[in-house]
């Protein structure tokens, strides 16, 4: 969601605050989500990795003295329990620079305001017993490996790029900043969690903003889907339940190693590089079937193949640890063929032509054929994962579904669309807009939701500077010399 104030000075504080709080609560979802079938997607780390590397401390940068643009070893600030060393700072901006961010106006007093904020929130998360998954850290981190070692192109390079000594090193120091950004962001999304709004409180924020600066809000749509997924031949089924088959006879007969097949053949991008190695408890979003092995099989144990929605497994159990274990699993994903994929774009045809001779409705058609289980129900209307409703900024809209969206009238239906996800997998697509939002001066009643999101937001935001500045004043801080010409936006030197 997007608005474009004709008045900008009203949405400062808001538009900051958001974007500071959004990349720190959506990412955790999104990581979440990528792990809701049990195996995940580890090009979407880039994303997670820039949302919690560009929340930087919402701080008025002062002109920063030669003493702090030169490398200093030491301690850089103290915030309760926890140091912000300079090599935190070194280590924050080579983050960023992993990520291609633009650096220009990003600075040291910029990194370490963003840094003891991130301390003050560990702190305190830990403070309260905040609960944490380790294991979900430590996937992460194997995610997060595996990424810059597609990019850079082996594990030297990777040792290298982070200035380590060995894999070894490297990991800890990436699960303990992991720890500590997840610690973080728990206790920044309780201290939001406690924040309601009621209708009259929306009312108000509305009637206070000026006419002549409230939100302009973009031309937005809803769209639906129909989703035809091709599904492998059963020859290239059996052919990859075989493979699994032979490796896991390699493995049991002739003492293969599990870790060694998972790195050369497995096709889960998440685990490969680390031999396939997962840490989870049954409580952990991974899929029921990958689950159901992981917890009926004993130590060395390697079950038979099954299937998920991600593909074909097998799974053996390296170590049971009470209510946690360590497995390793090997991901095939059968191959659909040519032939396969031009009888699943005959199905697809089939059904746009039905919805063009208006034998069957695009609801209808969704609902009956839609591979999307998420949409299908819904008649294949597609939800907002931002805002949670069913309109989307039209110029906000994946570029490549904006163009096969932009110039289609409300109640048109698109033509057929290929598409290949990250994991590789073909579909095709019917897409239409249901409903279309002209560019238009915000509503109270039309756009409540957008309204009501906007007061929360503030609301939020005041809870937030708050929370801040009540443990700040209890919390011991000790800021280096060298840093406290610095204006930060919060007062860490309690004057």
């Amino acid at each position: 969601m997007h608005y474009k104030p004709k008045n900008t000075k009203f949405l400062n504080k808001s538009t900051l605050f958001y974007t500071t709080l959004f990349f720190t609560i959506v990412t955790t979802s999104i990581t979440n989500a990528q792990q809701n079938k049990g195996v995940i997607d580890s090009a979407k780390v880039k994303t997670l990795v820039v949302a919690e590397s560009i929340a930087i401390d919402s701080v008025k940068v002062a002109p920063i003295s030669k003493s702090i643009r030169k490398k200093i070893d030491g301690v850089a600030a103290v915030v309760g329990d926890f140091i912000v060393l300079e090599s935190d700072i070194d280590k924050a901006l080579i983050d960023l620079k992993s990520q291609d961010v633009d650096l220009t106006d990003v600075s040291r007093c910029n990194l370490v305001g963003r840094l003891m904020e991130n301390k003050l929130y560990t702190h305190h998360a830990i403070q309260d017993s905040l609960p944490l998954q380790e294991s979900q850290v430590r996937d992460q981190v194997n995610q997060q490996l595996a990424y810059i070692k597609q990019n850079l192109g082996s594990t030297e390079k990777v040792l290298e790029f982070y200035r380590k000594e060995s894999l070894d090193e490297l990991e800890k120091d990436l699960f303990d900043l992991g720890k500590e950004r997840r610690l973080s962001s728990l206790m920044q999304q309780s201290v939001v969690d406690e924040v309601t709004i009621t209708p009259d409180e929306v009312k108000s924020f509305f009637k206070g903003i000026p006419v002549a600066e409230r939100p302009l809000i973009s031309t937005e749509v809803e769209i639906a889907q129909i989703v035809v997924k091709p599904k492998p031949a059963v020859k290239e089924v059996n052919y990859t339940i075989d493979r699994l088959n032979e490796f896991r006879t390699d493995i049991l007969e002739n003492g293969a190693s599990f870790a060694t097949k998972a790195v050369l053949y497995s096709q889960d991008p998440g685990s490969r590089s680390s031999g396939g190695k997962y840490t989870i408890s049954r409580k952990d979003p991974f899929a029921k079937e990958f689950k159901d092995n992981a917890f009926s099989l004993q130590e060395g144990e390697v079950s038979k193949p099954f299937k998920t929605d991600f593909g074909y497994h097998i799974l053996t159990v390296d170590k049971i640890k009470g209510q946690k274990v360590d497995v390793r699993h090997i991901l095939l994903i059968p191959e659909i063929t040519s032939d396969v994929l031009s009888k699943y774009k005959a199905v697809a045809d089939s059904i746009q032509k039905n919805i063009f001779a208006n034998k069957i409705t695009f609801d209808e058609a969704a609902r009956l054929y839609s591979d999307d289980k998420k949409t299908k129900g819904d008649g294949g209307i597609l939800v907002n994962p931002v805002t949670q409703d069913t309109r989307f900024e039209l110029t906000k809209v994946d570029p490549v579904l904006y163009n096969q969206i932009s110039n289609l009238e409300e109640g048109e239906v698109s033509g057929i669309i290929p598409e290949t996800d990250r994991k590789g997998e073909k579909s095709f697509k019917i897409m239409t807009i249901t409903k279309r939002y002209s560019e238009h001066i915000a509503d109270y009643a039309t756009d409540y939701l957008k309204i009501r999101e906007l007061a929360l937001q503030e609301k939020q935001l005041k809870a937030v500077k708050k929370w801040q500045s009540e443990k700040i004043a209890e919390t011991y801080v000790k800021i280096n010399e060298s840093y406290q010409s610095c204006e930060f936006g919060n007062n860490w030197d309690k004057n």
